[in-house]
């Protein structure tokens, strides 16, 4: 997720906080600092409840990770990828490096979410009973035991792309034999939750409750982008199924010499034609890429001094495709290798170029014609 700041590693997963946690985080521990655990234990000192209300926002936010880091666990033992989890507003998001290959997988993923907060919640509730003496212990333990219990359930609301979303994509699924038809059912369910959610939004502030009606509200707002967004990628799916990336590449790529100078480059090529992207090859057989991102990488005083073999990326370096592959996985290969494009070779034969912008050209050449 963009706008994120990487703390950790755990299995290889990259954790990152996105800059709208320290907002909730803040306002979490404010909460329970200045409402919740005064009204329930009244009489401790300010800073008591001031490092408490922190510390139960850090163990929440800890317990939404280790929700997160429960689909994690599940998915890379069904050899699935997760490329990072990041905790933000409204909790924590996995991103899942592919889509579960059946419904049973798709369940065991989703449902371990929710059983893992319910484990939590047996945990917290268990540490407050032995520490029911100590109140200052006790209080987030059982503030904590009763948040996660809520996570579980809430979660479990069949609203796509919440957990039980997902549980009821997968029996759909198992019911219907398509994953598309199914992620359609459950895009379209979601996506009349979260419109449910906006309503009781509404009605809540009305009633008087402006914080928590906006802030429902506000949650069905971001379920029902998910949700659509949801299906656009699942009509993607089905757009580009058993299309291969010969289909979408283009055979007339830009090639330079390798010895040319940056500034002729900058002059004749990317000011002068408007390209961005450069394959540097000899006698057909790829040497290497260069894109803007390299040639901002060079000092512009440096240009005339420099020559475009000098900066490229070497082919050891690339991410390349074939032509017979799937134009599907050739994206996930480009968000796997945060790149735009990427070499089609056969062998050590260059044949062309495959770039997001001719994917997306294909695919509205294909949805204008009715294809």
């Amino acid at each position: 997720m963009q706008g994120s700041l990487t703390i950790a590693r755990v299995w290889g997963i990259p954790i990152g906080l996105h800059f709208s946690w320290f907002l909730v985080f803040g306002l979490i521990s404010w909460s329970l600092a200045g409402g919740y655990f005064p009204e329930k234990y009244p009489g401790w000192p300010v800073t008591t409840y001031a490092l408490v209300g922190a510390a139960a926002s850090l163990l929440f936010f800890g317990s939404v990770l280790v929700h997160e880091l429960g689909h994690s666990w599940v998915a890379l033992r069904n050899a699935i990828p997760i490329r990072s989890l990041t905790l933000f507003v409204f909790g924590g998001i996995a991103q899942i490096g592919r889509d579960p290959g059946s419904p049973g997988v798709e369940f065991r993923i989703a449902i371990a979410g929710p059983l893992t907060s319910l484990g939590l919640a047996g945990l917290f509730g268990t540490a407050w009973l032995l520490t029911r003496d100590v109140a200052v212990v006790a209080a987030p333990m059982i503030w904590l035991a009763r948040i996660n219990l809520t996570l579980a359930l809430f979660n479990l609301i069949p609203g796509f792309p919440l957990d039980g979303g997902r549980v009821f994509r997968a029996v759909v699924w198992r019911w219907t034999g398509s994953f598309h038809q199914a992620t359609q059912v459950a895009s379209v369910t979601g996506q009349i939750v979260a419109f449910g959610f906006i309503g009781l939004g509404v009605l809540t502030v009305l009633r008087g409750n402006v914080l928590g009606g906006v802030w429902m509200a506000f949650i069905g707002w971001f379920l029902q982008n998910a949700a659509a967004a949801s299906y656009a990628q699942a009509s993607l799916r089905e757009l580009l199924s058993g299309v291969t990336v010969a289909h979408a590449m283009t055979r007339d790529c830009p090639r330079v010499a390798g010895d040319l100078p940056l500034d002729r480059l900058v002059q004749e090529e990317v000011l002068g034609k408007g390209r961005r992207c450069f394959l540097i090859a000899d006698d057909g057989h790829l040497r290497g890429l260069l894109t803007l991102h390299e040639v901002k990488a060079v000092p512009r005083e440096r240009w005339g001094q420099v020559r475009v073999d000098e900066i490229m990326t070497r082919p050891d370096r690339l991410t390349t495709v074939t032509p017979q592959e799937d134009l599907l996985g050739a994206l996930a290969k480009m968000d796997d290798a945060n790149v735009a494009q990427m070499p089609v070779v056969a062998g050590d034969e260059l044949l062309g170029m495959l770039s997001r912008e001719q994917v997306l050209h294909y695919v509205r050449v294909r949805a204008e014609l009715g294809i």
